[in-house]
């Protein structure tokens, strides 16, 4: 059987070996001049390649449509992506969080170990640089593709794993959207997941750069009075808003919050930092009035060098309204309970997400309502299949969304 696969990816490489394996002749077509473009840039260049949780506890990870992926994922699970990493010679270690990397720390030598898997099949062949410009169909059985230089090609098998619109410079441009939606398939909203946050300006920019470990977050509507998130781990303040592992976990829960733009179009979304989660109230109020103590001759504004970093000193006096000349042993009761209730409970105003070109992956797709949960083929098209961050599925950041392409892609493969 001949099969076309759209899009040279995880998912796209890993439905390759899967097709090939079981004997069809496979054709995988990318239209950048290399495989994995985007493979490469995972983990910040090192590849997070998967999680080393149970891979029945997956599901909990994906907010967007986890249930979705139980067959994918018993069908080819974590243990299965390492095992097949390690056979072509990239041995794995595991970091906190459950997170798997290379131990090279190199996403080159990941896409090098899926380049040599897939060189062990003859009945592979890979065309790059070759744009796809639709999917050929008649009387709803896919037929091949036809190609933006006018060739057609002929299958009676076709794969769509072009990805989302996250990182456009990889080639993540959407097209599958296009393709899919010709075809009569619906494609849910398209926003990033896994994105950075935009925030009160002026309060972020005066932090621009500072990153916090260690923090206690939680992100609420302050309408009803309801926590949408609560986390804890590292972010970062940026000239927008906030970034980091704990905000971007964050924003796959606010997208899929109802009626999320509104909310924040009307300043009703908060997000509170604890600056010392470690310490209760109470006991931040001792160190506090240890650190008094020490500077008590002192002006508040050099008193809390030992407490807080550099650059978050000046935002958090400015918010507590205590004169920065103020001598330390002058500072009333009040004004140090204020303080402490600073350091506890730091509040910004959410207003948005940034684009979705600055998204880690994509959320929105190909509805799952039209894809078989068990095989990936359309419920539409007799023939075509999907694979990737193309399906309306998507989860937090650890590896997750790796081996959302691994799974999907070699059930789609092997069908």
């Amino acid at each position: 059987m001949k099969v076309i696969i759209i899009g040279g990816g995880p998912a796209g490489i890993i439905s390759a070996i899967s097709s090939a394996r079981n004997g069809n002749n496979v054709i995988l077509i990318e239209k950048n001049n290399s495989l994995g473009k985007k493979l490469l840039i995972t983990g910040k260049g090192r590849c997070n390649i998967t999680s080393s949780i149970n891979i029945n506890d997956f599901i909990k990870n994906i907010p967007g449509n986890g249930k979705f992926l139980y067959s994918a994922f018993q069908n080819f699970t974590n243990m299965d992506i390492i095992k097949l990493i390690e056979e072509n010679g990239v041995k794995v270690k595991e970091e906190r969080g459950n997170r798997i990397f290379p131990i090279t720390d190199n996403s080159k030598d990941v896409l090098k170990s899926f380049e040599k898997e897939l060189n062990k099949y003859k009945n592979i062949k890979i065309k790059l640089n070759t744009k796809v410009k639709e999917v050929l169909e008649e009387n709803r059985e896919v037929k091949g593709v036809l190609l933006e230089s006018g060739e057609k090609l002929f299958a009676s098998k076709v794969i769509i794993a072009t990805g989302g619109k996250s990182y456009p410079i990889t080639g993540s441009t959407g097209d599958g959207y296009k393709m899919a939606s010709e075809l009569g398939h619906t494609v849910e909203k398209i926003r990033g997941s896994l994105v950075p946050l935009t925030a009160d300006k002026v309060l972020c920019q005066s932090m621009q750069g500072l990153s916090l470990r260690n923090v206690k977050i939680q992100i609420k509507d302050i309408e009803k009075n309801k926590k949408i998130y609560e986390d804890f781990g590292e972010m970062l303040f940026t000239h927008f808003g906030v970034s980091g592992p704990i905000i971007l976990s964050a924003s796959a829960h606010l997208l899929r919050y109802k009626n999320i733009d509104k909310l924040l179009k009307e300043n009703k979304i908060k997000l509170t930092i604890d600056l010392k989660p470690a310490l209760s109230y109470e006991e931040l109020d001792k160190r506090v009035l240890r650190d008094f103590e020490i500077f008590k001759n002192k002006e508040f504004k050099n008193s809390l060098f030992e407490l807080l970093p550099k650059k978050i000193i000046n935002p958090i006096i400015n918010l507590s309204n205590i004169n920065e000349n103020k001598k330390v042993n002058e500072i009333t009761k009040e004004e140090r309970k204020i303080l402490v209730n600073l350091i506890k409970s730091l509040e910004i105003n959410i207003d948005g997400f940034r684009p979705v070109e600055e998204a880690i992956v994509t959320a929105g797709g190909i509805s799952i309502k039209e894809i078989n949960p068990k095989t990936m083929e359309s419920k539409l098209i007799k023939g075509l299949y999907f694979a990737g961050e193309i399906i309306d599925v998507d989860a937090y950041t650890g590896g997750f969304n790796l081996q959302i392409a691994y799974s999907t892609g070699y059930t789609a493969g092997i069908n």
